[in-house]
């Protein structure tokens, strides 16, 4: 089974109502480092299934791997490759836009 290893899942709680009492308002500091740390660990998991790739060739280079494995893998990485250049180029399109925008 393949899985996509760029967006973790395990720290995703389900949605529950708060209170207004209960929500502390974050500023927007927060939240843009927020958004970056998880940007940044995107990007960190992308580059580990890059590695992760050139590994496994390598280990089928000396005869250690199998070729399903290695060609699971480097389809791995280069799927969030392109998920990744996908989403770059929303977030690129977006900015253009909003730039665009007349006040």
């Amino acid at each position: 089974m393949i899985q996509n290893n760029m967006f973790s899942t395990q720290g995703i709680q389900p949605l529950q109502m708060k209170s207004a009492t209960e929500s502390k308002p974050s500023t927007p500091a927060e939240t843009i480092q927020s958004f970056g740390t998880y940007l940044q660990n995107a990007l960190g998991s992308v580059a580990a299934q890059e590695t992760q790739s050139h590994e496994m060739s390598n280990q089928f280079l000396v005869g250690k791997a199998n070729v399903d494995q290695v060609l699971i893998a480097s389809e791995q990485a280069l799927l969030s490759l392109q998920l990744t250049t996908q989403v770059r180029n929303k977030v690129v399109e977006a900015y253009q836009e909003v730039m665009r925008t007349q006040l």
